[in-house]
């Protein structure tokens, strides 16, 4: 697991030097949000057919571990060409979201399960399914044998073996250990499908994932995405952070449903937030000399990709959805976000970042 002193980041920027010609190297960073995270599956789409860029490193929890993985696949078995790893990399990730798609035409116990797999909470008081059995039932109750339709399809669709031997990019999943409510970070051989069912474990729905003697749910309580990974043992200064859930949204919820799933969203936001002002911190005391980088600590250049007005026109609890004709519309929608994004910023990589991390996410001191 890593820790958080090495988190750094630029916001006085290095003198600007000549950046070297070819890809520019950087690491991805990948929150999750059930089924918005098709969103994501559209930006790697497009990242990965960019080839100006070269990976150093892929974080996720949830959905963006899900995401994570299915290009570790590609990499790790898309052959001796860069072109036939980002290749089977954009295949292995449009299979397992058709896949998620699929899981819509389940039973009506399964589906139910399914669209709670993908994340967030359901709260509309009409919906029977949830209003029984998560609210009144725990998991090993209403789903005693443990059924995850999602196990299946990465059991078919990602080769964990290969993972585990891959060295470039590094990938690493986050789930919570529930004994101690902290992060702990996946990755290598260990990297394996309990570890990844760890990282979407719903507590309201599934049972705990148990490995090696410890119990798991969703990283993304505990770290969403990870940061300390990427910037701890990934060569690239640059983070691309793939943000999901909005940092906010009008107007204020009054109703109840609306309540909840505001809530929700700030839950999975938290971890985020907290690595953010650990990062800020850590910066300024670089700025003043109160650190220095070369005694373990490196300056890091942090930049986002998001939906923007789009994803926060969706309510939270579309996460549960299944439906294929809105899991295409995220698709084209991050698709057209990377190309925005990298025709306005492309050159900032290896130079400067591109967020203003205080104001976004550190906010002010009254």
């Amino acid at each position: 697991m890593t820790t958080e002193k090495t988190m750094a980041i630029d916001t006085l920027e290095a003198p600007a030097t000549t950046l070297p010609e070819g890809p520019r190297t950087i690491s991805l960073a990948l929150q999750g949000g059930g089924s918005h995270g098709a969103f994501t599956w559209g930006v790697l789409d497009a990242l990965l057919e960019d080839h100006r860029l070269d990976f150093s490193g892929i974080s996720g929890a949830s959905a963006g571990a899900v995401n994570a993985v299915a290009v570790a696949h590609g990499f790790a078995n898309g052959g001796p060409t860069a072109e036939g790893r980002r290749q089977l990399a954009r295949d292995t990730l449009a299979r397992v979201w058709r896949g998620v798609a699929g899981l819509g035409s389940l039973s009506s116990m399964a589906q139910g399960i399914a669209r709670l797999m993908t994340g967030g909470w359901n709260t509309d008081a009409g919906n029977a399914f949830n209003g029984v059995l998560g609210r009144w039932m725990s998991p090993y109750q209403s789903n005693p044998l443990g059924f995850n339709p999602l196990r299946k399809l990465l059991q078919d669709e990602i080769d964990f073996e290969s993972i585990g031997r891959l060295q470039l990019p590094k990938v690493f999943v986050s789930a919570t250990q529930i004994r101690t409510g902290r992060a702990h970070i996946f990755k290598g051989r260990r990297l394996s499908l309990d570890a990844l069912m760890a990282s979407a474990c719903l507590p309201q729905m599934f049972q705990a994932v148990e490995i090696d003697g410890e119990h798991y749910w969703d990283g993304g309580f505990s770290s969403n995405p990870p940061l300390g990974p990427l910037i701890d043992t990934c060569d690239s200064r640059d983070i691309v952070l793939v943000q999901l859930n909005p940092l906010s949204r009008e107007p204020i919820p009054q109703n109840a449903q609306d309540i909840q799933e505001r809530v929700t969203e700030l839950n999975f936001n938290s971890s985020l937030l907290a690595q953010m002002r650990s990062i800020d911190f850590i910066n300024r005391l670089i700025a003043r000399g109160a650190l220095v980088e070369a005694s373990g600590y490196k300056r890091v250049r942090l930049h986002r990709i998001d939906g923007g007005k789009a994803m926060q026109e969706l309510s939270a609890s579309s996460k549960l959805s299944a439906d294929a004709a809105m899991m295409d519309r995220l698709f084209t929608e991050g698709r057209s976000a990377a190309a925005r994004w990298m025709n306005r910023h492309f050159d900032a990589l290896g130079s400067e970042s591109t967020i203003d991390i205080r104001r976004d996410y550190v906010g002010s001191m009254a």
